[in-house]
């Protein structure tokens, strides 16, 4: 295994970014996708205009955020990053809005973490260029509209049914589902990422990593990261064994799974007799918020048909049972 040198690594708070695709050459899987966000983007510049809004949507690490850079690359355009958590008050998105520079790529994380309220007030903005300020209160309260400079609104959520039917309408430029990746993909996003790493990852690393990504390129570029400084750390070489041999130290088994999610399908199985269990009693019993169980443990327990989803709550499969017999 060759190892850069300490000038040549990017910091712990760059590496993410440092492996993030820097133009569409680089971006691997969501073919369709791509290809019409290039359409829209490539049509909006022929018309000297910003592209109409787009709503990405799907689980975590799937490339919502790289997708909203390479928007931003493709129109040689600054990129404003914000999430709906940190919009709180009115003031916060006017605050946002009124500062943006003119053909601002403006990227909202977790777009449905909006209140109403902010929904509300960003409509004007999305469809016509403007904001409604509200001066005083009571009778003598008056509206100013203030013009905005033309911005694209990339919106990006894993929760895509808290989403209003109003503002879900005004992402003209399209709404995207992205999904889990396919073997091959992660396998190509694991070998991009070691030569960026300058790491020598045989074949049978490759396969090993990308088997226990969780078909999520963020986890496959994490999980790659952890081998490496368990290697660094034990002075040999990568290989299937020392893989091996760190997986069984970070807790992770052949289908990705992880002490959690073990904990999950345990909890579902001794503690609500295999279900049905609803998400809120889930979440109690594992000291856990709800949104967290919707959000990051459940999405890959359902691909993997481990568990289901029921108008009564979660239900433990035969596979689940068979799993944990194992």
């Amino acid at each position: 295994m060759s190892s850069p040198s300490h000038d040549q690594l990017p910091s712990p708070l760059s590496l993410d970014a440092a492996l993030r695709p820097t133009h569409w050459d680089e971006y691997i899987g969501q073919k369709q996708i791509k290809a019409n966000v290039r359409v829209a983007i490539d049509a909006a510049k022929k018309r000297g205009d910003m592209p109409e809004h787009i709503l990405f949507y799907g689980p975590p690490g799937v490339g919502k955020t790289t997708l909203a850079h390479l928007v931003a690359v493709t129109l040689e355009s600054p990129l404003k990053s914000t999430s709906g958590v940190a919009i709180e008050r009115a003031g916060d998105l006017a605050a946002i809005l009124t500062n943006l520079e003119p053909h601002t790529v403006l990227f909202i994380d977790e777009i449905h973490r909006l209140s109403h309220k902010i929904e509300e007030l960003l409509y004007p903005a999305l469809e016509s260029g403007h904001l409604d300020i509200v001066l005083g209160k009571g009778p003598s309260a008056r509206t100013v509209e203030l013009a905005l400079p033309p911005f694209t609104l990339v919106g990006a959520t894993t929760r895509i049914a808290e989403l209003s039917a109003p503002l879900r309408s005004r992402f003209g430029g399209g709404t995207y589902q992205l999904d889990f990746y396919n073997d091959e993909d992660v396998r190509d996003i694991l070998r991009h990422s070691s030569r960026r790493l300058e790491l020598d990852a045989p074949i049978d690393v490759i396969e090993s990593i990308a088997a226990r990504s969780r078909a999520t390129p963020r986890i496959a570029n994490a999980l790659l990261k952890r081998v490496r400084d368990f290697a660094e750390v034990k002075e040999r070489p990568l290989s299937a064994e020392l893989c091996d041999e760190a997986y069984d130290l970070f807790g992770i088994d052949t289908l990705g799974l992880t002490k959690d999610d073990r904990r999950y399908l345990t909890t579902l199985k001794e503690g609500f007799k295999g279900g049905p269990a609803g998400v809120r009693a889930l979440a109690s019993s594992l000291h856990e918020d709800p949104d967290t169980i919707e959000s990051v443990y459940e999405p890959y327990l359902l691909r993997l048909g481990l568990i289901e989803r029921s108008l009564r709550g979660r239900i433990l499969t035969e596979k689940g049972r068979a799993y944990l017999d194992n």
